[in-house]
């Protein structure tokens, strides 16, 4: 009799023992499922997603040598852009303000060096050896005559020194985007005109 009591208190120690591990296991479970990281069970599409999400394109155009549409981090700046697609020999870029942050969907636009000093290139004259009609308007525009940017036409905005056809359509595009420009300081913040360009016009332009 002493036997079986001896035994069944063995067996009771044994399951004791048993269902102790077995708390202990499950305890420790539930702690590293309650430390681990909130974003750490996340699907993995959804934090690319996240981080896709941060990325801006822009398009880069002009003196680069791989024109094209780029992927850049958020909060990249204009020389970013351009080191993506690398500026050539002939790029100005004192012309543009490199550290002004790129937006989405934006384009970068990298003049030539030339650029920066021509008044637009020249017409092909006619038959008769006529003056290209927008070099004829440069030279007959008086120096006293301001050009309205927010109503000048893409002929009236090529007049402007260092503004070619290119430039002033990108002026047009701005203003159709953007509304009206406020203040002549605002014309920088179309790519191609930096400080130096801006030097050279801000006597010649208004925004009233």
């Amino acid at each position: 009799m002493d036997l079986v009591i001896q035994l069944d208190r063995r067996q009771q120690l044994v399951v004791i023992l048993l269902a102790g591990v077995i708390l202990f296991g499950a305890g420790y479970r539930l702690a590293q499922v309650k430390g681990r990281p909130a974003d750490e069970g996340r699907p993995a599409l959804e934090k690319a997603g996240e981080n896709k999400a941060k990325d801006v394109v822009v398009h880069v155009a002009g003196a680069v040598a791989k024109p094209g549409v780029y992927q850049l981090p958020q909060g990249s700046r204009v020389i970013d852009a351009i080191n993506k697609a690398g500026p050539t020999e002939e790029a100005d870029l004192d012309a543009l303000q490199l550290a002004a942050p790129v937006s989405d969907g934006k384009t970068v636009y990298v003049p030539q060096k030339s650029q920066a000093t021509q008044t637009g290139p020249p017409a092909a004259a006619n038959k008769a050896g006529t003056a290209p009609a927008a070099a004829t308007a440069k030279q007959n525009t008086p120096s006293s005559q301001l050009v309205n940017i927010n109503t000048a036409d893409q002929g009236q905005l090529d007049t402007l020194p260092g503004i070619g056809p290119a430039l002033a359509q990108r002026i047009i595009q701005y203003r159709e985007s953007n509304g009206p420009f406020k203040t002549i300081e605002e014309l920088k913040n179309v790519s191609g005109i930096g400080d130096k360009n801006f030097e050279n016009l801000k006597d010649k332009i208004t925004v009233y």
